[in-house]
């Protein structure tokens, strides 16, 4: 896929050449200034007319018309040298990849110093071009019946570079990792629920941890009600099809301590249950499990990578169904932790599943925890779609989970939680807990929950509820599911201090 190069010679052969060209003068030096003058300066030209711009993420295309051996030319606009960041650059990749996608060619070549800045090295740009490469060209194959030929895909990227070959080429597969890894989590929240149940799910996990040699476990539902895990099994309660609790343990440190702790909801269809969901609301139930889909993605990113940390993730996995064994509002049900439940809302069933997950987390010795979930509608009502909710205990793994989501561009934003809230979650007259104290404070109320099965252990809680899907196409991605979290998961791996 990525073949890099030290030396790019005027006289180069390619069917196409990405370049990138800031708001600056001169606007082109170098091998561009050369190729200005093989073209007699109609680069200039072009620029003059306004068909080639330096403005941010403008992607221009030149056909050369055999004037040179490059048969076409992309520019990609940067904009002002020093207002470059690794993110604009990568979504400036992105949408370069979205217009050359479907090429009639196979090959491209990038000059990847001309992506450089004092801030944005070779490395840098190298792991920002291949993720967004990957991240930009994903589709859904989905199940229609073709009647003609897929696109054509871009098979070769060959990049030109001064930099260290080897330190280039070890930045282009970490960033692919990155991009491969969060497709995967795509596929899999984009797979409709009847092809993804938790069977299916814990077989993805399963082989998962067997091409990466991680230890796993796929509970049953027997071992579960020996284990006691009354409110993740109510919420099964309802379904023919079985709960799994998926299991994977990587331990990258000689011995099992400072373990870190990723939890995901993996409810894979909710219909609300009794507290139904109304029906413009329950189409698109299927995603309601791309906290699982982040973990493994992250998993994945893990698995290639194998950073000295060590990492037990924990995926409760089962539908939300409505039959006349379904649990029901009024119902009382006791948790792993021992901590009874008085269920006022069958629809505020994740954290349910994930309060037993959370406490199996500890019980194998998680010290950290970062739970992930499409938890509540009412973090959408208060941040919107392109904003994660993040709510903690611990104001020192908080900041490593910000760094990390701000450095992948996977824009989070904490809500608190206070001691009015912990006391509305413990409102119940007959329970320790209430699932469900009121919609006022929503998403606050669902972290307020799992705090109470998190403890004192440092814990972190993401509800992408809003951020796990898009309805719109944008520079990385086709609309459909995002996979975010991914990267932040995977990041905040590689570089958690304890």
């Amino acid at each position: 896929m990525f073949t890099v190069i030290q030396e790019m010679p005027i006289n180069a052969t390619h069917e196409a050449m990405v370049v990138g060209v800031f708001e600056k003068e001169p606007l082109f030096s170098g091998i561009v200034a050369k190729w200005n003058e093989q073209l007699n300066g109609q680069l200039m030209e072009l620029v003059n007319e306004g068909d080639l711009s330096p403005k941010k993420k403008h992607v221009s295309k030149v056909h050369t018309l055999g004037q040179m051996n490059i048969k076409r030319l992309y520019f990609v606009g940067l904009g002002k040298e020093s207002e470059l960041t690794f993110e604009l650059l990568r979504e400036a990749f992105g949408k370069l990849f979205k217009t050359v996608k479907g090429a009639a060619w196979s090959e491209v070549a990038v000059a990847l110093d001309t992506f450089t800045t004092e801030r944005i090295d070779a490395n840098d740009a190298a792991h920002a071009l291949s993720e967004a490469f990957t991240l930009a060209t994903y589709q859904f194959a989905g199940y229609k019946q073709k009647g003609k030929e897929q696109e054509k895909k871009i098979e070769q990227l060959t990049v030109y570079t001064t930099a260290d070959q080897e330190e280039v080429e070890a930045s282009l597969f970490v960033g692919s990792v990155y991009g491969r890894a969060t497709n995967s989590a795509r596929m899999l929240v984009n797979t409709p629920s009847n092809l993804l149940t938790a069977s299916a799910l814990a077989d993805y996990a399963v082989k998962l941890a067997k091409k990466y040699s991680f230890e796993y476990e796929v509970l049953e539902k027997a071992e579960m009600e020996k284990l006691g895990m009354g409110a993740f099994l109510a919420v099964n309660q309802g379904s023919v099809e079985p709960p799994k609790m998926i299991v994977l343990k990587y331990q990258g440190k000689e011995t099992w301590e400072h373990v870190i702790g990723l939890v995901g909801k993996g409810v894979t269809f909710d219909t609300g249950g009794y507290s139904i969901k109304p029906k413009d609301g329950i189409v698109g139930m299927k995603t309601d499990m791309a906290g699982a889909a982040a973990v493994l993605g992250a998993m994945e990113i893990i698995g290639e990578l194998r950073p000295e940390q060590n990492v037990i993730a924990v995926i409760p996995a089962t539908d939300n169904m409505i039959s006349g064994g379904a649990f029901k509002p009024d119902d009382v049900v006791t948790s792993m932790s021992g901590k009874t439940i008085e269920v006022t809302n069958t629809d505020a069933e994740g954290r349910l599943i994930l309060a037993d997950a959370i406490t199996y987390a500890k019980q194998q010795g998680a010290n950290y925890l970062i739970d992930v979930a499409t938890l509540t509608g009412g973090v959408i009502i208060a941040l919107g779609a392109h904003t994660t909710g993040a709510m903690t205990n611990n104001e020192a793994l908080f900041e490593q989970v910000l760094e990390a989501a701000a450095e992948t561009g996977e824009f989070i934003w904490r809500l608190p939680i206070t001691e009015k809230d912990k006391e509305r979650v413990r409102s119940s007259a007959i329970a320790d807990l209430n699932n469900s104290p009121g919609r006022e404070g929503h998403a606050i109320m669902g972290a307020a929950f799992l705090a109470e099965f998190a403890e004192d252990t440092p814990w972190v809680h993401l509800d992408i509820a809003g951020t796990s899907v898009t309805t719109k196409e944008h520079d990385l991605g086709p609309a459909g599911a995002t996979g975010v979290m991914v990267r932040t998961l995977a990041t905040l791996i590689e570089r958690f201090e304890p």
